[in-house]
């Protein structure tokens, strides 16, 4: 038996799709039903955005280069990010 892994979308299109729920759940012309079902579609396209960042985030720190060829983590500076 294989275990099948989630296909994740592109960040950009991952953002376009919650960008499009905030929109629709705004607008409030959604039941209650639906606007749930948005809801808890939007907290888990949110979730996997953030672990996205997280990710290229740490990719950032160990790629910032001290001297010629060292290596050194440095945290990512979220102001001038």
């Amino acid at each position: 038996m294989t275990v099948k892994k989630e296909a994740k979308e592109p960040f950009e299109k991952s953002l376009e799709k919650l960008e499009d729920i905030v929109r629709r759940l705004e607008s409030g012309e959604k039941g209650l039903e639906e606007s749930l079902k948005l809801f808890e579609e939007g907290a888990r396209l949110s979730k996997q955005l953030t672990q996205q960042l997280e990710g290229v985030k740490e990719r950032v720190e160990v790629l910032v280069k001290e001297g010629k060829d060292k290596l050194k983590a440095r945290p990512f500076d979220e102001e001038n990010g």
